[in-house]
């Protein structure tokens, strides 16, 4: 028995007919979680489901969705970090406590609209986890902290298609007008972040140039992203950026453009999705958020859990909070958060030349 993953959209609805069509025994599944209207949701799923005369399960994940994304979203933003919160909801919840309830259900396997390929290597015994063949809608950076127990339960349907592909088809099928629109990245949202932290008391500070400058003042630090030219009050003559967060002493570090690239950076909470993939150090190419474009790097592990990662050429934007995700052409070999800088010489650092 195989449970599909249903959140309404085209994707996990294709999967489910794909599976469908190969005879396979399954019912979908939806998980209440923190979505605005989450009974509209319900409805749409079960058109579908309809359609393609599968059962449908409905289980609430709310309350542990709330305590262990939304809160760490929040936190993140609080600690002056960027979270990357579908990574880990991927990790704690869909392959978590989803996929926990989907067993209990009795389905031995669950499967999701992702755009990625999976693939059982006998040689070392590990399941490997691949980009999808659609590099525009490959999703293989949001599940590199899968581990071996996850992925021996997963099934990835659309590895091989393509985007334009399942709609075309879909359409045919008449499933297309009963799913929703393309899904936002972070499905809690709606509109602004910020809203999250409306009634909370975050202190104002310094926004500092990168040659010292006093030119203006934030209002949090939760506000503010690395690579962030818009919304920061300051007319400089010229385009300043947000380069750093000085969480230390509450300050907004900018400055032009070329201060954003970087050759260095470490990570921690290191994961390896086999555990032959570990070694002390390596090349791999490196992606440091979903839409960079990877690029080639020296990886030292520094301990278990930190690494540091040495890049050929500058990168743009790293940005801590975010997930540094190792990649050997298609295969992904693991990946790790990415860490703030010290705060001691920071602004001096920056002003390092590359």
């Amino acid at each position: 028995m195989i449970a599909v993953a249903l959140s309404g959209g085209v994707d996990s609805s294709f999967a489910a007919h794909l599976l469908r069509q190969e005879g396979k025994e399954l019912f979908g599944i939806f998980a209440r979680l923190s979505q605005p209207d989450p009974e509209r949701e319900i409805a749409r799923v079960q058109k579908i489901c309809d359609l393609l005369k599968i059962p449908l399960k409905i289980v609430d994940l709310k309350k542990p969705f709330e305590e262990r994304i939304v809160s760490y979203f929040k936190e993140q933003y609080r600690r002056g970090l960027t979270p990357n919160p579908c990574i880990i909801c991927n990790r704690e919840i869909k392959f978590g406590l989803l996929l926990e309830k989907a067993r209990e259900l009795g389905a031995s396997r669950l499967a999701t609209g992702h755009y990625v390929r999976l693939r059982f290597n006998e040689i070392n015994s590990c399941y490997e986890l691949l980009k999808g063949r659609d590099r525009d809608k490959d999703q293989s950076y949001f599940l590199a902290l899968l581990n071996q127990q996850q992925l021996s339960r997963a099934l990835f349907p659309l590895g091989e298609w393509k985007k334009e592909e399942v709609i075309r088809e879909s359409v045919k099928l008449g499933l297309f007008n009963l799913t929703s629109p393309e899904s936002q990245e972070v499905c809690f949202i709606q509109g602004d972040y910020r809203r999250l932290f409306a009634g909370e008391d975050f202190p104002p500070g310094e926004i500092v140039t990168v040659d010292g400058r006093v030119v203006g003042r934030h209002q949090g630090l939760f506000a503010y992203t690395i690579g962030q030219r818009r919304g920061l009050g300051i007319r400089l003559g010229k385009p300043y950026y947000v380069v750093a967060l000085d969480r230390e002493r509450n300050r907004l570090i900018v400055g032009p453009k070329r201060y954003l690239k970087r050759k260095d950076l470490r990570v921690g909470g290191v994961h390896f999705v086999c555990p032959a993939y570990r070694r002390e150090s390596f090349e791999a190419l490196v992606r440091i958020r979903y839409r960079h474009k990877e690029a080639p790097a020296s990886i030292k592990l520094l301990s278990p859990s930190e690494a540091q990662i040495s890049f050929k050429s500058p990168q743009e934007a790293v940005t801590p909070g975010q997930f540094a995700v190792f990649y050997e052409e298609d295969l992904v070999l693991g990946g790790g958060e990415i860490l703030p800088s010290p705060p001691e010489g920071l602004i001096e650092n920056l002003k390092t030349p590359i």
